[in-house]
């Protein structure tokens, strides 16, 4: 049995129904579980003794909008985490998807990774996740007045605002993005017989 069957087989038994899928890809495994089990999960995740993830490396935010050539019908946003066991050597990649497309929540992790707690607030500033239970949820990239969020796939390109220093008022000011629209079409050119060696 190799590394990763046998963590397989381990969060399996570990997190029993909490686990809806377990998926390989590039020698890694990604667990799915429900944003009502992910607290539950990720104590396990930690505390189990053949697990022990005790370090959460990343979490970021994802938008599945348009996934799949828009191909997909499942919920628009997840978040993503990956964790590090130190004591195994062993990596897993825990995805939770939002039940609600409009106002996406999901459960803070910082209780158990306080390193959480800037990545969510990340995936809160560019994506618009909500961390429920998160104790200084606030934008950590963009302006405090910046409005939407410039991760998702609906934002446009120019954003809505621009800001310029305006000598006159000595101040920084905001106005409409005076850049039209436009929709880029790549072109690629190639020589005949391009990557045939001639």
């Amino acid at each position: 049995m190799t590394r990763l069957e046998t963590l397989r087989t381990t969060l399996e038994a570990a997190l029993g129904e909490r686990a809806r899928q377990i998926t390989e890809r590039l020698g890694e495994l990604t667990v799915e579980i429900a944003p009502a089990d992910l607290l539950a999960a990720a104590e396990q995740l930690r505390d189990v003794p053949g697990l022990g993830f005790d370090t959460l490396i990343d979490l970021c935010g994802m938008d599945y909008r348009d996934h799949g050539e828009g191909t997909y019908q499942g919920p628009r946003f997840a978040s993503v985490i990956h964790l590090l066991s130190v004591t195994h050597n062993q990596r897993v990649r825990v995805r939770s998807f939002c039940a609600d497309d409009d106002f996406p929540v999901l459960p803070t992790l910082t209780e158990i990774w306080p390193a959480a707690g800037w990545y969510e607030r990340e995936a809160f500033d560019l994506y618009g996740l909500v961390y429920e239970g998160h104790t200084d949820l606030r934008r950590i990239l963009t302006d405090y007045g910046f409005i939407g969020h410039p991760f998702r796939k609906d934002f446009p390109i120019s954003g809505y605002v621009e800001m310029r220093y305006d000598p006159e008022q000595k101040r920084v000011v905001y106005q409409p993005v005076s850049i039209e629209p436009r929709e880029n079409v790549p072109r690629v050119i190639r020589e005949e017989g391009y990557g045939t060696g001639r």
